[in-house]
């Protein structure tokens, strides 16, 4: 396998999907991008939904920016140019599925699917197979998801978790009658399991050398378990996207509005990351870093000042439940933040940003820059967001509509400021999270790309503020 460095709408891709969740679509479709890697191609990886934590594992198999293609939060129209943005320069594309094939958003038919998806990109789509307590019926199973959509080609099959060479003969010979080839088949290697917790797998950045092995262990297993030549060649016969579909950009930096002394001079924007905040879009920088800022990292769990000169603070998802005795101890660091809220800057906090900006986090004192305070809950809140704007803020004017979604397990009470950040429309009416000064907090992770106006507003913010 040689690099070719495609970066045409013809880029070779593969959806890597299954009946369920938990049959083992991560560590196939992870261990298959380093597999592939290794052998000297140019990997684009990509997740399909809002999931946070599989694109960080892609991003160390294939060392590019994980991505997300969700049909809800963007729209169907934006996944084909946001994929070949990410696939832009790659020799091969692999899309992670979510959940079972056809699931997708609740009550909205196939959207958001990966079956809408695959269709969405014309890719073939490999069927990951929990084989563990099946024989013969494995080959009902794969006709049922082959036949059940006609748009949907499934190219091939992978069995996982085959306990013995007489399990693999028999599962062979009843797929056999099916017509769907077997492209891989996977024995039980638990050290190629990842940990999780409350809200799924632990995150690379939490796990250092060990998310290193179990990558490594997992590209190992697809490479003796899978026809890596196969599912190349699968692939390469996707054929090009529907005409008309190019690469999504972040845009140019805007030429809108007075001309100012200080454009010469970018705003810095000042990004959470670190183990306590790994949930961010890549998008969401570019589309800083177009709008005209200067995006700065820092780590809250290290860091004891903002970095210099920061103009605006965006403080994503992420475990600071996980990590609230050491944030907590930065006191200089939250006491800088605290005072750049004060200040009247635009803070953008979502989710675990919300949770940072409380008075405290399960009884440890926190920014203080909201008055209410945060909790652990055993109640798992889960779901897409239909929301619109309440009040106008740093990042839109009040009445923009936006989809998001919500995956935590806290509380802040009260859930929602003197003016609430959103409205939500769907699954049911409420308001939620606080506009304060510059400060927009809310638990819904939402993408910038679908309204990329939120950004270029929140860069306008930083100038002016």
């Amino acid at each position: 396998m040689t690099s070719s460095s495609s970066a045409s709408s013809s880029v070779p891709r593969l959806v890597i999907a299954a009946p369920s969740s938990g049959s083992g679509k991560t560590t196939v479709a992870t261990g298959l991008m380093a597999a592939l890697t290794a052998r000297g191609l140019a990997v684009s990886p990509h997740k399909v939904g809002p999931d946070y934590i599989d694109p960080g594992y892609h991003s160390l198999a294939t060392g590019r920016a994980g991505r997300n293609l969700d049909a809800y939060l963007c729209g169907p129209e934006l996944v084909g140019p946001l994929f070949l943005h990410g696939a832009r320069g790659c020799d091969i594309a692999v899309v992670e599925g979510v959940m079972g094939l056809y699931d997708g958003a609740a009550g909205e038919g196939e959207l958001a699917s990966t079956a809408q998806v695959a269709k969405v990109l014309r890719a073939p789509v490999v069927l990951v197979v929990d084989a563990s307590s099946q024989s013969r019926s494995v080959a009902a199973l794969v006709h049922g998801f082959a036949s059940w959509d006609p748009e949907v080609r499934i190219g091939g099959v992978i069995l996982n978790k085959v306990g013995s060479d007489r399990h693999e003969a028999l599962l062979r010979e009843a797929l056999d009658a099916v017509g769907v080839p077997v492209l891989g088949v996977l024995r039980r290697a638990p050290q190629v399991s990842t940990p999780s917790r409350h809200l799924g797998l632990v995150p690379v950045a939490e796990r250092g050398a060990e998310a290193v092995d179990a990558v490594a262990a997992m590209a190992a297993q697809v490479s003796d378990g899978c026809d890596l030549e196969a599912l190349v060649a699968l692939a390469r016969a996707a054929g090009p996207l529907p005409g008309g579909v190019a690469p999504w950009s972040p845009g140019p930096v805007p030429t809108h509005g007075p001309a100012r002394s200080d454009r010469k001079s970018p705003p810095r924007v000042a990004v959470a990351g670190g183990a306590a905040f790994t949930f961010s879009y890549a998008e969401h920088a570019e589309l800083l870093a177009a709008a005209g800022a200067e995006v700065v990292t820092f780590d809250p769990l290290r860091d004891e000042e903002l970095p210099e000169a920061t103009a605006g603070l965006v403080v994503g998802g992420g475990f600071p439940e996980v990590y609230a005795a050491e944030l907590s101890a930065n006191e200089p660091l939250r006491r800088a933040v605290a005072a750049l809220a004060l200040s009247g800057a635009p803070v953008a906090a979502e989710c675990a940003g919300l949770l940072y900006l409380c008075r405290e986090l399960d009884g440890a004192p926190m920014c203080g820059v909201l008055d209410a305070s945060a909790r652990m809950s055993g109640r798992l809140t889960l779901g897409y967001r239909d929301a619109v704007a309440v009040s106008d803020s740093a990042l839109a004017v009040a009445g923009t509509r936006m989809r998001g979604h919500e995956f935590h397990r806290t509380v802040v009470e009260p859930g929602a400021g003197a003016a609430a950040a959103w409205g939500m429309r769907a699954p049911e009416r409420r308001v939620e999270g606080f506009v304060e000064r510059g400060v927009h907090a809310s638990y819904l992770h939402t993408h910038w790309a679908s309204e990329p106006g939120v950004a270029r507003r929140f860069v306008e913010r930083c100038r002016t503020s």
